[in-house]
């Protein structure tokens, strides 16, 4: 079944590992075994099963590690979503153009595969991966508008009032 519909976008700020939603996309390092930023509170929040999912999946189907702009679903353990999904964001300059507009196209990929409706994002790439936090928000903005799929509420969720409150203005 092909979809036309696009997400619902809506703008969200604080933690994101506390979003009640069906998933939760984690800005994930290539390892899928932790990490910092956004990678590490949601290991530490969802608990060991999360970790423990990873490890199946680098034993299985990912032994060199999740390529950049890919995506694929965990249980989301003790976190109040359903799933995580992880997916790898470029290190800005490094890459080839559009991966990071890949990795929002491939997280809502897996979410419709799981039958997610309603999807967290951090803004991938804009901490320690250097990516620009306003050339960040724009890709997330523009490919979660333009990219069918049966997820009906996307969130943005951004970490701080500052970041939070360009989105708002990029938004419009």
């Amino acid at each position: 079944m092909t979809t036309t519909r696009t997400p619902r976008i809506e703008l969200g700020h604080g933690d994101i590992t506390q979003m009640r939603v069906d998933a939760v996309v984690n800005a994930a390092k290539s390892s899928l075994l932790g990490g910092g930023g956004v990678d590490g509170a949601i290991h530490r929040a969802g608990g060991p099963t999360i970790l423990a999912e990873c490890r199946e999946l680098r034993a299985g189907r990912f032994p060199d590690g999740l390529p950049v702009g890919r995506a694929v679903a965990t249980g989301a353990g003790d976190l109040p979503a359903r799933w995580v999904i992880h997916t790898v964001g470029p290190v800005y300059g490094h890459g080839p153009a559009g991966s990071l507009a890949d990795c929002y196209r491939s997280s809502l990929a897996v979410a419709d595969e799981l039958g997610a409706r309603s999807v967290a994002f951090p803004l991938i790439s804009a901490g320690a991966y250097g990516w620009p936090r306003e050339d960040a928000i724009r890709i997330a903005l523009t490919t979660l508008a333009e990219t069918p799929s049966e997820v009906t509420v996307a969130t943005l969720v951004l970490f701080d009032a500052e970041t939070h409150a360009l989105a708002e203005r990029l938004r419009g």
